[in-house]
């Protein structure tokens, strides 16, 4: 993802809340006024004409637009309780919460755009009618498509997008020493370190708030308690030290559809990978579309587990405190956590009886076995299509079971069972002790079924 800041189309005098108004498809308006005045002469903030030339912080890349935002004259932010005023906007809309953001920062904040589903921050922001900025990152590594997005988006709303990049001399040190392709073998961080995180830390330090596209239905292992605006517990701003960056997140409790129907209605630009299967998007080694009843970042990092689907620009969101040092989340590993694949026709299978199926070179039956995480949202997404798949096989002398293989079991399942990432799928033959597992990613009923008739 690129790092890139753009500054919307300049907006002369003064905007009455009369004169603003929002689309319609048909005789219904599609959004709320939000609640505050779009009048800029109410506005907290002395506001200089467009085209005066305006101060840029040296951290952050200079705007090649023709118009700028405009530059908000010199006056501390108040403390402000940021806590509360996520409560107080948490049933907000996006566009509302877009319009407190920028009436609150002005040129002290922009959008993080990564070319994907988030250009709808990018619409939010031009119906606020207040002028805005976006940013990307470039690392190298993305789609033709989404550079092919960035120039549409451009266009379509006049704008420049700042792009940010990775440090030269670091991208040739990690190629040179690792190859092209070593976040295959050991993990995605250090690459996305290089690429994204680190062009992001400069890009922030010349700023006192970012708006990002998170959703807390875009991944529950990390998302789920995402607020609409915080204090970023990750990153600073241009004023340096803790609590000097606010994040927000317009979007947060917004689901996936209804950004779509939203991207639809207004027709705006959006990356033709969409139209592949890719839902989240990111660099192209590393995204891949998703299949039928798969989550959507499923498409992203696919080789790890999932608790590790976070390339670094939003890790806040994992609380340090309950990792331990095996990668795994703590508290999901005991029993709070509500067991799946809860069916009388599923077998539930300890470590002695998968060993006993690992000893039989010719057992009566043949067994199926998922190898699971009940916290993991890739297991939880199918459930629906295991629990239907044993009703099938229900009487054919095919055995279905599960084993939990997290936690303290995570090591064995790696190193007798082939295990990569939950969940995986294993057929045990009836004259064979070798399992044999699942090999792809398609996990509805039908592939399932596929897969056991073949080798039974």
């Amino acid at each position: 993802m690129a790092l890139a800041f753009t500054s919307s189309t300049a907006i002369h005098g003064s905007i009455s809340s009369s004169s603003h108004q929002h689309p319609k498809v048909g005789n219904i308006q599609l959004l709320d006024q939000p609640k505050k005045s779009l009048n800029f002469t109410q506005r907290r903030c002395a506001v200089k004409p467009l085209y005066a030339e305006p101060k840029r912080n040296e951290s952050i890349v200079p705007s090649a637009a023709t118009f700028v935002a405009p530059e908000v004259a010199e006056k501390l932010i108040e403390a402000e309780d940021f806590e509360k005023l996520a409560k107080d906007l948490e049933n907000a809309s996006p566009l509302e919460i877009m319009d407190n953001a920028l009436e609150k920062f002005g040129d002290d904040i922009a959008i993080a755009f990564s070319g994907a589903e988030d250009v709808a921050l990018i619409e939010y922001a031009h119906l606020t009618g207040r002028p805005f900025r976006v940013f990307s990152l470039d690392t190298g590594r993305l789609n033709p498509e989404t550079y092919q997005l960035f120039d549409a988006v451009e266009k379509h709303y006049g704008i420049r997008i700042e792009y940010m990049f990775p440090d030269a001399v670091e991208v040739q040190a990690l190629v040179r020493t690792k190859g092209l392709f070593s976040f295959y073998e050991d993990g995605h961080q250090e690459c996305c370190r290089v690429r994204k995180v680190r062009p992001l830390r400069r890009a922030l330090k010349g700023l006192r708030a970012w708006i990002t596209g998170q959703r807390k239905d875009q991944s529950p292992g990390t998302r789920s308690e995402v607020p609409v605006v915080q204090v970023d517990p990750s990153f600073e701003g241009l004023d340096g030290g803790s609590g000097s960056l606010v994040k927000w997140n317009p979007v947060a409790n917004v689901e996936g559809k209804d950004i779509w129907n939203f991207l639809r209605a207004m027709n705006v630009p959006v990356n033709s990978l969409h139209l592949k299967g890719y839902v989240s998007i990111g660099c192209e080694p590393c995204t891949r579309p998703v299949l039928p009843g798969q989550h959507e970042r499923e498409g992203r990092w696919w080789w790890e587990d999932a608790k590790a689907k976070e390339c670094g620009l939003h890790k806040g969101n994992i609380k340090a405190e309950s990792v331990n040092g095996n990668g795994n989340n703590a508290t999901q590993t005991n029993d709070t956590v509500a067991d799946i694949f809860d069916t009388k026709g599923i077998v539930t299978l300890s470590r002695p009886g998968v060993e006993n199926l690992l000893k039989l070179e010719d057992g009566r039956e043949p067994w199926l076995v998922v190898l699971y995480a009940p916290w993991c949202q890739f297991c939880q997404a199918m459930e629906g299509s295991y629990v239907e798949l044993a009703e099938k096989l229900g009487g054919s002398g095919v055995k279905v079971g599960k084993f939990r293989a997290d936690g303290e079991q995570k090591t064995f399942a790696q190193q007798e069972l082939q295990l990569g990432s939950f969940p995986t799928i294993l057929f045990f033959p009836k004259h064979a002790s070798q399992p044999i597992k699942y090999p792809s990613e398609k996990r509805d009923v039908n592939s399932l079924l596929a897969f056991v008739n073949a080798l039974r």
